[in-house]
């Protein structure tokens, strides 16, 4: 049985596309070995794959990449494996020396452009380190794949290497709603779940919330802006139609995304990773059967348009969005999501998936 080794920098807990390709993987008659890092508020995992986290000193910056990157080279130097595969740009580095080293299958999963993601934008010494290990490693790499077709044919022609696309769609599920522990009043729900990032629309929806008045915001997870858009609701005393519930088990959020009315995902154009961007979550929205508005950027509106999930967002101006979703509520999508959620299933992409493990080169 050949053994893979795979990697990410984050804490493995909610990591639907890391999860996906490894149960996908070790039922094709893998063993897995899956790394990643601890937090202290990380949760307990229980996967029918072996798992380790790497417990750090730094967790932020420069030091955190350095001191994981070093960890995940000692680590992988000294322990049985026949592939590797590395998760994003922060992983490539130890990995790949490894396969040099030790003559190793390595492949690569590129969930977003990383060097383009918004908070490098204003780092420009740290973009470079990125862009560095991007400009001298992949050029050399043959077993590759991506999230979109937009990064794929991008990397392709900046790189004239080939990427495959696994599009990170989720598993058929049957819609089993849970229940909130907190009271709606009724009222109309808008959801969003994911990252809570600059660039995601997340300002833009809560200043649309003061023009609409039977609907409440829900958003589930954590990031870099969540403390400040607490404040921001807190202080324009939005309270109670806005809640954050933080981030959620995928078990658990399973069960909650369902009870949603519109679920959203109206990221900003803020260079080619949000341009290119499709989110997990639209997917996660059609699976539960609940409409959606998206961002007009070409990955997104592809998947709207082709199977009439939801709209594009007309105007990116509060009175105009409440406007929009109003009447976006007022229409009937049950049919197209019940088409769409048949046919994109993460099921749809595991024969992709195994070709590119079972021709590594």
């Amino acid at each position: 049985m050949k053994r893979i080794i795979v990697s990410v920098t984050n804490d493995l807990t909610t990591d639907q596309r890391v999860e996906k390709v490894c149960n996908s993987l070790k039922g094709y008659g893998y063993e897995i070995l899956l790394i990643g890092r601890f937090l202290k508020n990380s949760e307990p995992i229980d996967r029918n794959y072996a798992t380790k986290r790497f417990k750090l000193i730094f967790n932020t910056g420069f030091l955190f990449y350095a001191e994981f990157n070093l960890k995940l080279f000692f680590f992988l130097l000294f322990t049985k494996k026949d592939i590797l595969l590395a998760n994003d740009v922060d992983t490539l580095l130890p990995n790949y020396l490894i396969s040099k080293f030790q003559n190793k299958k390595l492949v690569f999963d590129s969930h977003e452009l990383f060097s383009e993601i918004p908070e490098l934008v204003k780092r420009p010494r740290v973009k470079k380190i990125w862009l560095a290990i991007e400009n001298k490693i992949i050029p050399k790499l043959k077993n590759n794949y991506t999230v979109c077709d937009s990064i794929a044919n991008y990397y392709q022609k900046k790189y004239n290497t080939t990427f495959e696309t696994i599009l990170n769609l989720p598993r058929k599920k049957n819609i089993k709603k849970g229940v909130l522990n907190f009271e709606t009043h009724q009222r109309k729900i808008i959801l969003y779940q994911g990252a809570v990032n600059i660039g995601r629309g997340l300002e833009l929806m809560i200043e649309t919330m003061n023009y609409l008045n039977n609907h409440m915001l829900i958003i589930i997870g954590n990031g870099d802006i969540f403390n400040t858009l607490k404040t921001t609701v807190s202080q324009k005393k939005l309270n109670p139609k806005i809640i954050f519930l933080d981030k959620i088990i995928p078990e658990k959020l399973h069960k909650i995304t369902p009870l949603a009315d519109l679920g959203f995902s109206l990221e900003e154009d803020l260079g080619l990773n949000y341009r290119y961007a499709l989110p997990n979550k639209i997917f996660d929205y059609i699976q539960a059967e609940v409409p959606v508005i998206a961002s007009n950027l070409p990955e997104m509106k592809k998947v709207i348009t082709a199977y009439h999930v939801g709209e594009i967002i007309e105007k990116r101006e509060p009175k105009a969005l409440a406007n929009q979703i109003e009447k976006i509520l007022e229409k009937d999508f049950s049919t197209q999501l019940k088409k769409a959620k048949k046919d994109l299933i993460w099921q749809s992409q595991e024969d992709k998936l195994l070709a590119i493990f079972k021709n590594t080169l």
